[in-house]
């Protein structure tokens, strides 16, 4: 879809077409953010651009521990803490440092597309686990998907694709689920979106509902500094055998080839790692986009949080609808690719204006399809 977006944007010019795809922060970090950046930068601090202890420099650690501790009432100290190369380097530390070959992890659909690779970069298998017509996970679908090599799951909320946010009812029934079985499972909750929450809502603490937790979170999102590759892996101070798992994961963070996150990114953070955007602007283009999609005749359920609409198709083929989308200059992302057939992503990271002027083009690529349905005599 980058490339058909190119593509287009040459033959048409970039006024004409509407991209959607990437989920890619539009806004500037916080001031607090580039503030601290500012003193780090101009600071003569000594080895702030050297080599560091694998799991991170300490004050940032500390930091993060401190903040776990403030949002979930539980003991996490430093040795915890491991500074990653975003969540995504949490995510894949994790993994290698508990999957042995068929290991088996559970993944509930839809779902962020690139986990099926992170699971087998460690020659891991994954379990996919439907999530139900509200995208939110069921305690007896996923008990009847656990096996004796089930080592994961994985928990995203708020959720990519869907933007549900998992209520704390759905979590707890989960957790005494897992704690009902013969073996210890890790939660694996990836949480890069837990700021981007609307409504008031707020996103429900998993570490403090779900004792078997390691937290995997990054400010790509919450900061917009998805290109920067700062982020944590957390060990819940609940875990068993959490002393072995810090020593594997110090040791995997340096064996997979990242040594070391970002030095100065973890200097920033130490001081600024409170800091957020404004989510009114997402939540604007939310109701924005929700609102003229439902009055063209789609079907769409509001977002809970993420900056993503994941939106029906008018046709049960999804790949489908998006190539009748981009004949419109309208440019989305199927469901298919995260494990959910007969829909389609849309991104808010977009001007205001994109997504006003877009609506010529889904609007025609939805009558197209009452044609071909409901064809004229």
């Amino acid at each position: 879809m980058f490339e058909e977006g190119a593509r287009l944007k040459k033959e048409r010019g970039a006024d004409n077409v509407y991209d959607f795809t990437l989920g890619n922060p539009d806004v500037e970090p916080p001031p607090d953010v580039l503030d601290a950046l500012a003193r780090t930068l101009a600071s003569a601090r000594l080895n702030s651009h050297g080599y560091m202890p694998n799991p991170g420099f300490m004050q940032a650690r500390e930091a993060v521990a401190g903040q776990l501790r403030r949002h979930t009432g539980l003991p996490f100290v430093a040795d915890d803490i491991f500074m990653t190369v975003g969540s995504a380097g949490a995510c894949n530390v994790i993994l290698k440092s508990i999957l042995d070959p068929g290991d088996e992890v559970i993944v509930l659909l839809p779902c962020f597309s690139e986990y099926q690779f992170y699971i087998s970069n460690h020659s891991g298998r994954m379990v996919q686990v439907e999530t139900g017509d509200d995208f939110l996970p069921g305690a007896a679908a996923v008990s009847a998907a656990i096996t004796p090599r089930t080592k994961a799951i994985f928990l995203n909320t708020p959720n990519n694709p869907t933007g549900r946010v998992y209520p704390e009812s759905a979590l707890r029934e989960l957790g005494e689920m897992l704690g009902r079985q013969d073996h210890e499972i890790l939660v694996i909750s990836d949480e890069p979106y837990k700021h981007l929450v609307y409504d008031g809502l707020r996103q429900p603490e998993v570490s403090s509902l779900i004792p078997s937790t390691v937290v995997c979170n990054s400010w790509s999102k919450s900061q917009a500094l998805a290109g920067e590759r700062i982020g944590y892996l957390a060990l819940s101070p609940r875990l068993e055998g959490r002393q072995d798992l810090r020593r594997a994961c110090a040791f995997t963070n340096r064996t997979l080839g990242f040594i070391n996150a970002p030095a100065i990114w973890q200097l920033v953070e130490s001081e600024a790692l409170d800091a957020a955007v404004d989510v009114s602007g997402y939540e604007r283009k939310r109701d924005l986009l929700c609102g003229l999609l439902t009055r063209i005749g789609y079907e769409v359920r509001k977002p809970e949080g993420t900056f993503y609409v994941f939106m029906k198709t008018p046709i049960p083929d999804d790949i489908a609808f998006v190539r009748m989308l981009a004949r419109e200059g309208v440019l989305g992302v199927p469901g298919t690719g995260f494990g959910r057939s007969g829909y389609l992503r849309l991104s808010l990271t977009v001007p205001e204006d994109v997504i006003r002027t877009s609506e010529a083009g889904f609007a025609a690529a939805f009558h197209a399809v009452q044609k071909l349905i409901r064809p004229t005599n």
